[in-house]
Order: C-alpha cells, then structure tokens, then sequence
C-alpha cells in the first residue's frame, strides 16, 4: 500500500515513511455529520456518528445522500463502525456496549458489552478478526461474530508508545489510524504493532471551514484503487486522496 500508485521514498533510518494526502475529488460531506467511522463495504458508504442525542449510522452510496440513517437512543455516543460479513459493528464511546446490525437496513440485532471505551474498529477477514482502538496505545483484537476479545499489540514508534489512536480503517495486514486532535493518520503493521508510516492531511479545509469544523476523524480504503476518502467530524467536504511521499 505505500505510496498507493506513486513510487515510495526512500525510508528514513528508522523506517517510518512520511507521506502526505494528495487530493483527487472533492466530495459533499454532512457538516452536521459529527464523524467517528467511515468505510465503503458493497459499494455502500457506512458512516457512523456521535454525541450523544445526535449519533447515527448512516448508510449509502458513496457520492450522494445516505439512503439509511438510524438513529442511537440516548444516552448511547456512537463510535467506531465496520462491516464483517453479514454484521455491522457499531462501538459507544463510554457505554461499553456495541450494536450488532444488519448491513442492509442497519437495524439492530443484539447488544453486546465490552469493558473500557469504545473508538475505533475496523475488519480483517484475512485474519477473520475485528481490531479495535480505545484512545490509548493498544490495538485490541475481537472476534466478528461474539465481540469477544481474543489478543491486542502495543503501537510502537521508535519504541516508545504512539496513543490517541481513534478511528481505524484495515488493509490486509495494515491498519491506518487517526491519530485524535492532530491532522496524521498512522500506518501500522497490526502484526507488530509498529508504526510504518505518518500521513500528514493538513491543509484540507480552507481557514474559513476550519472555524466551524472539529478534527479530522475519517478514513476509509476505496476497493480495488489505492485511494482512501478522509473526513472529519462537521466537516462540509469529504476528500478521495492519493497516499504520495511527503518530499
């Protein structure tokens, strides 16, 4: 996936790429969409938002309005989303529950509990496993069909921890993570638990935008291009980028 179509640089001694988002379309986004998952499964583009009184999952096509939009009771913050398989996982933030839903219409099925909070999650069916974040430094590894913890690896940089990880997106053995309150996303190798790359994704709303946005929180593989499409919570645009090499 590095430099997903353009030639990587060369890595730095300590093997940490430094990459950069190269924006290819410039898509609508809700700005009253306060982003905490996204990804493209079947075509469809699922979004999952939160605080609490305003969270949904949202279901559509990629380019246009969501078709399904489900609401989350109060006091549920939705979080994290993913589809595996025949489900749609969907994390809270400090509940210590997850929603188990049809990927077709996003109704729900079950509710199952898991201790601490809730953030990022995404699937990796190669592995037949969900990984999860919590906002630390620790990736945890769920099975898709109980929830039920089954491992998790530290993330390391250099050796020392990287934390705030938040929203998740996996590619084969690699997953990328926002890294909360900051414009990187990380890639990690989910094996290890090193970080392999930093992706800079600043300078994607204007000055005015900014004003009435929060922090990027988004990130979702395109099938079949390379590309990813990167948001962020009210955000007014959504953006289909290239991964290239930041020098």
């Amino acid at each position: 996936m590095a430099g997903c179509g353009a030639a990587p640089a060369p890595a730095p001694a300590n093997g940490v790429e430094q990459l950069r988002v190269e924006v290819v379309e410039v898509l609508p986004h809700d700005p009253e969409a306060f982003t905490q998952g996204l990804e493209i499964a079947r075509g469809r583009l699922y979004e999952g938002t939160g605080l609490v009184g305003r969270s949904s999952l949202r279901a559509g096509p990629v380019e246009g309005e969501p078709e399904v939009v489900v609401p989350l009771p109060e006091p549920f913050f939705g979080e994290g989303v993913t589809v595996a398989g025949s489900r749609v996982w969907q994390l809270t933030w400090r509940s210590g529950v997850a929603f188990e839903r049809d990927p077709a219409t996003l109704a729900e099925r079950r509710r199952v509990e898991y201790a601490g909070e809730g953030w990022g999650l995404c699937h990796q069916p190669e592995r037949d496993r969900l990984v999860m974040s919590d906002g630390s430094a620790r990736l945890a590894f769920r099975d898709p069909a109980t929830f039920a913890e089954t491992g998790s690896v530290p993330v390391t940089e250099d050796g020392e921890p990287v934390d705030r990880l938040n929203e998740l997106e996996c590619v084969g053995d690699t997953v990328y993570a926002n890294v909360w309150q900051t414009d990187e996303i990380v890639r990690i190798d989910a094996t290890s638990g090193a970080v392999t790359a930093r992706i800079d994704a600043s300078g994607l709303l204007t000055a005015e935008e900014r004003e009435r946005a929060d922090v990027l929180n988004g990130i979702a593989a395109v099938p079949g291009t390379g590309q990813f499409l990167v948001t962020g919570k009210l955000w007014p645009k959504m953006f289909r980028v290239n991964l290239v090499p930041a020098h």
